[in-house]
């Protein structure tokens, strides 16, 4: 069974690799001798950031819909032929609207409840065979919005919706060797914010990538036959 803190041949599969919180768990993982496949939308964007890591053959970029299960299989096969196996999954891709139930646009939310729940669930129908031949494991990368509600807010709806994937594809996995941990943190200084209407992080305590990237890994590298199944983590000082 693979063990990522020991395995320095473990394969991980991340989803929205390129930016913030994902890119920052690619060069964790790479540092502590995963090979790593780097999922995005935007093929030359994944190049690009695949070249910077300087890590040669140990990264894979594919350019994938993360929505889509034959895109995802697609990944998943092409991951499985280049390295030989895949131990650990993050599903890591999503966004926020930034609007609510009563100003919001709900052809957006169609779009990012595709993107942050629809994605997860098949990742993991795509991924869980090979996870489960190696004893693997699966992180969902939640929000804090997703265990304590906001009002109107429809990322929280997804987020928390996320929250209870995780835990049913725990329920689902028992037995079979595979963990699942949903990650779940607060305010995180990334690009999430970009496609806010101040374009700026909100005021207030926030942590980087590369700290929810730690625990990430951390949760990856916990020996074999012991999972930890949610892990929140906020900057100190942040309320909710």
């Amino acid at each position: 069974m693979s063990d990522g803190r020991h395995d320095s041949g473990a394969v991980t599969l991340v989803t929205g690799g390129a930016s913030g919180i994902g890119a920052a768990t690619v060069r964790r993982l790479l540092a502590a001798g995963h090979r790593v496949a780097v999922i995005g939308r935007d093929q030359v964007r994944l190049d690009a950031f695949a070249g910077q890591l300087g890590a040669g053959g140990r990264v894979l970029a594919i350019a994938a819909d993360t929505t889509d299960l034959a895109s995802v299989g697609a990944a998943v096969e092409a991951t499985l032929q280049t390295f030989g196996r895949l131990d650990h999954v993050v599903a890591n891709a999503g966004f926020s609207t930034h609007d609510n139930l009563a100003d919001g646009d709900p052809d957006h939310w169609r779009e990012m409840l595709m993107v942050n729940v629809l994605g997860p669930a098949v990742l993991v129908k795509a991924a869980l065979p090979a996870l489960t031949e190696n004893g693997g494991r699966i992180v969902m990368v939640g929000s804090t919005a997703g265990i304590k509600n906001t009002p109107g807010n429809m990322y929280s709806v997804t987020k928390g919706a996320l929250t209870s994937l995780a835990e049913n594809t725990r329920v689902l996995v028992t037995g079979s060797g595979v963990g699942v941990t949903l990650v779940a943190p607060g305010r995180v200084d990334s690009p999430f914010w970009e496609s806010h209407p101040t374009g700026v992080v909100p005021d207030g305590p926030a942590m980087t990538p590369d700290q929810v990237a730690e625990a990430i890994v951390w949760t990856l590298a916990q020996p074999s036959g012991v999972e930890v199944n949610q892990v929140v983590v906020r900057p100190t000082g942040q309320v909710h």
